[in-house]
């Protein structure tokens, strides 16, 4: 029984909340901006690894929403839990696989 609201609890948190149109614009210009200047202007890579649909295909949400969040502690992959919501962070994820329009 604890498994099963474990996963609910965990699929709750991963819920598909659309930021409203005004924090969508904001998030999509730090995406290429903040993002953007790590993971180059296009997403094809630079410091940090490219962030196309393909080189993210074969990861889940959950592990691309723990980094967003979390960081990876000894590189210059910062945290940015204190900025964005889980539904922010799962809205984004949802872009990056879906491809960002130049």
């Amino acid at each position: 029984m604890a498994f099963l609201i474990g996963v609910g609890l965990c699929w709750s948190s991963l819920a598909h909340t659309e930021p409203s149109p005004s924090r969508q614009a904001e998030l999509l210009h730090r995406l290429k901006h903040d993002c953007g200047s790590c993971h180059g202007m296009t997403m094809k890579g630079g410091l940090g690894p490219p962030l196309l649909p393909i080189t993210i295909a074969g990861k889940t949400d959950n592990v691309l929403m723990d980094v967003i969040l979390r960081g990876v502690p000894g590189t210059p992959m910062p945290p940015w839990d204190f900025e964005l919501s889980n539904g922010e962070a799962q809205w984004l994820i949802r872009r990056l696989k879906e491809g960002l329009d130049d």
